[in-house]
């Protein structure tokens, strides 16, 4: 057995560039047995997404407001998901984060979790000038009543997959074709359009990882992508 694995520390950041949603879901799938055996440290994966909508475990089909086929004609993707949630939207310019984490022993709690995630996008919403904040019985991050975050994870034997996608400037467009997360009468909005201006992604991704790498008490040991170097203590 792998001692540096097993001391719980570590934590590894891989950005994977633009990434087909198929890809990625294959990827999680293959760090997550890894994880499971202790094979590999906790991971967390940094993508975007070419145009996708996909479906959570709870998606109600008239929750896309146009055929399938359609959809597809358009260029984007359609996808049934093992997450959480109902259904959303990714594409270019949004922050999507996928940890793979080992919950056992002392983090066994999926509410717990869900309230983390949601607190790294509040805090690199701050670190902008944006305050963004929780509503009551819905999931996310949000400005005003607008949704710059969203979250839909699984979680398998405590190792943790799928995790958050928050809106810095991708195309809000998208989340027309759908009701977004199932909830009516809230909109959606990006960093981009509350700040009239677009931080880099990869800024974004330094944010969302420095305070992922905090709340959960890690140190970053390992990093996969030399853009990434900023993170290291």
């Amino acid at each position: 057995m792998n001692d540096v694995v097993e001391s719980g520390r570590r934590l590894r950041f891989r950005r994977c560039g633009r990434l087909p949603y198929a890809d990625g879901l294959a990827l999680q799938a293959q760090l997550v047995t890894q994880r499971q055996q202790r094979s590999i440290p906790d991971t967390v994966l940094l993508v975007e997404h070419p145009p996708v909508i996909t479906f959570g475990r709870n998606a109600r089909r008239e929750h896309l407001l146009l055929p399938v086929e359609e959809i597809r004609s358009r260029g984007i993707d359609v996808f049934e998901s093992g997450r959480g949630g109902d259904v959303t939207c990714h594409g270019p310019g949004q922050a999507v984060v996928y940890p793979i984490l080992d919950l056992s022993p002392d983090r066994r709690d999926v509410h717990r979790y869900v309230r983390d995630l949601e607190e790294v996008m509040i805090r690199s919403c701050a670190d902008f000038g944006v305050t963004a904040h929780r509503k009551p019985k819905m999931t996310g991050a949000w400005v005003g009543d607008g949704k710059v975050g969203a979250i839909g994870v699984h979680i398998a034997r405590w190792v943790t997959s799928h995790g958050l996608a928050f809106n810095v400037s991708n195309d809000l467009a998208l989340f027309s074709f759908i009701v977004p997360c199932g909830i009516t009468g809230k909109r959606v909005t990006s960093l981009a359009e509350i700040l009239g201006w677009s931080p880099p992604l990869d800024e974004v991704f330094q944010l969302l990882g420095r305070h992922l790498t905090t709340l959960f008490g890690r140190d970053v040991t390992f990093l996969a992508d030399p853009p990434l170097q900023r993170l290291a203590p």
